[in-house]
C-alpha cells in the first residue's frame, strides 16, 4: 500500500508489516496503526510510523542493541492481550527523544517500552510501574 508521511513522503508499505496496537500508545489512545520503518541499515534508530497520520513518528531503538542491562517481566495480562506464545515472537523498543540542536542528549524511555508482537503484529506499550526505569534514560554517557 501507498502511505504519504510528512517525514517520509511517499512510501510503499508492506500490509503485512504493520503492527495493530491493542495496548494504545500513552497520549495517541486513537491511533491503533504503525509500520516500523528503516532509514538505513547503518543507523541503530528506526521509526514507528503512524498509518492513520501521516505527521506521526517516533524515532525508535532496540535497546537491545546497546550495552546496559535492561529486562522486563511482562505481565500475564499483557502476554495474553498480545498474544504472546514463545519469546522468539517478541520485539521489544523503546521511543527516543532527539534533540535537534544536541543530538548526544537523546534520551531512551525505558520505564514504557512497546513490546511487538512479529507473529502475530499486535502491538503495545506498557509501563513497567515499581522497575526503577527512567521515561528519560541518557543514551550517550557524559563526557568529562
Amino acid at each position: 500500500m501507498k502511505l504519504n508521511t510528512v517525514r517520509f513522503g511517499e512510501i510503499d508499505v508492506d500490509e503485512s508489516r504493520i503492527f495493530d496496537f491493542v495496548l494504545p500508545i500513552i497520549g495517541f489512545d486513537t491511533l491503533k496503526k504503525f509500520v516500523i520503518l528503516e532509514p538505513g541499515k547503518e543507523t541503530l534508530f528506526k521509526w514507528l510510523q503512524a498509518v492513520e497520520d501521516p505527521s506521526l513518528a517516533f524515532p525508535v531503538i532496540s535497546v537491545a542493541s546497546l550495552d546496559f542491562d535492561y529486562t522486563i517481566d511482562l505481565p500475564d495480562n499483557i502476554v495474553n492481550d498480545l498474544g504472546i506464545t514463545s519469546v522468539e515472537s517478541v520485539l521489544v523498543m523503546n521511543i527516543t527523544s532527539i534533540p535537534q540542536d544536541n543530538p548526544k542528549g537523546t534520551t531512551i524511555n525505558l520505564l514504557a517500552p512497546l513490546v511487538f508482537n512479529v507473529d502475530n503484529n499486535k502491538a503495545g506499550q506498557i509501563v513497567l510501574s515499581g522497575s526503577g526505569y527512567d521515561i528519560s534514560f541518557p543514551m550517550f554517557k557524559e563526557v568529562k
